[in-house]
């Protein structure tokens, strides 16, 4: 049961970094060019901390791991998200085109959605939702 796999798919994190590099060059070039002279502090410091914000979500979408053990399901990301077996309610498995989630409905809280990135993943999700589903 144990099963653990990246949480995006890699064409996904390989668009996302290629975007942020070409943002990352519009950014330069429009800065290098007459254009960039005129454009307030503010609004400088604004898009650079925005685009580093992305940065960051970016490198945590590289990174992060989903894995299914016999306790529960965790998912590293900007801050870990486990669920218990015990807790989970009602499951309902989204395959979406990017990405095929999970979201886990618990009895108490608010919903915890999950990402599967390998083929592995995305049929495990799969078959938990059927498993949460005959529970009716």
């Amino acid at each position: 049961m144990p099963l653990q796999g990246t949480a995006w798919p890699a064409w996904i994190k390989l668009m996302a970094w290629a975007t942020l590099a070409f943002i990352g060059f519009q950014i330069v070039r429009i800065a290098a060019g007459p254009l960039g002279q005129n454009i307030s502090p503010m609004v400088t410091g604004s898009i650079i901390v925005c685009y580093i914000g992305l940065l960051i979500l970016a490198r945590y979408m590289h990174v992060s791991v989903t894995s299914i053990t016999e306790t529960g399901i965790q998912q590293s990301w900007l801050s870990r998200r486990e669920v218990a077996w015990e807790d989970i309610q009602f499951v309902k498995f989204i395959p979406l085109l990017a990405s095929k989630k999970m979201i886990c409905f618990l009895a108490r809280g608010r919903p915890v959605v999950f990402q599967a990135g390998t083929k592995e993943l995305q049929i495990a999700f799969a078959r938990i939702s059927l498993v949460y589903r005959r529970r009716k």
